[in-house]
């Protein structure tokens, strides 16, 4: 059966991956390490959605921090089904974050950088359905800022990695507290029969 020790190492491991995709998502708001970029709205719509600072990250430290409490809830509680239960709500939460980072992300690296080129801002890779990924004689057509593609390449393809570990902790917690759910009251039921 999953533990509350169980529950507060993923806890622990959800807090790098939250911060990690807020520093990401902020990071693509300063192509080539400028502020003029974001000021002039020269950064793809996709950064808007915070899909790093929200989903992938602040929503991520609410499951986070149930994880970690759950020691204490069961101290005040006196049962752990009780904390169990918690963890299953802050385990659906943090799917529901993780998926949508995943997803903005893929449409982001899918519709490709805003950049400068052919005299004017524009989604040069818009319409290529992500081939540009593995063209890169093609990056060259992004002018300006100095190194988009690489840019939003990296940053997106990390939101991607670190959303989908993120999925995968909580979906290890909403596992063990519904299996801890269903089968604790299973087991007392077995132990107080077998003592009576």
């Amino acid at each position: 059966m999953f533990s509350l020790a169980f529950a507060r190492s993923l806890g622990f491991a959800l807090i790098p991956l939250a911060t990690c995709c807020i520093v990401a998502n902020i990071l693509l708001f300063f192509p080539d390490g400028k502020i003029s970029y974001v000021k002039n709205n020269h950064v793809t719509t996709y950064v808007w959605y915070f899909m790093g600072i929200g989903g992938g990250g602040l929503v991520m430290l609410i499951p986070a921090c149930v994880f970690l409490g759950m020691g204490k809830c069961v101290d005040s509680c006196g049962t752990d089904s009780c904390a169990m239960c918690g963890s299953v709500f802050a385990a659906l939460l943090g799917l529901a974050g993780s998926t949508y980072c995943f997803l903005i992300s893929t449409m982001a690296l899918l519709k490709g950088p805003f950049c400068f080129s052919q005299n004017d801002w524009i989604y040069p890779f818009e319409h290529d359905g992500g081939k540009y990924l593995f063209a890169r004689e093609r990056w060259s057509e992004c002018l300006q800022p100095a190194h988009i593609v690489e840019w939003n390449v990296t940053l997106l393809s990390i939101l991607l990695g670190l959303s989908a570990l993120e999925f995968l902790l909580c979906f290890l917690q909403l596992v063990g507290g519904l299996v801890n759910a269903v089968c604790r009251p299973c087991c007392y039921k077995q132990e107080y029969s077998l003592n009576t």
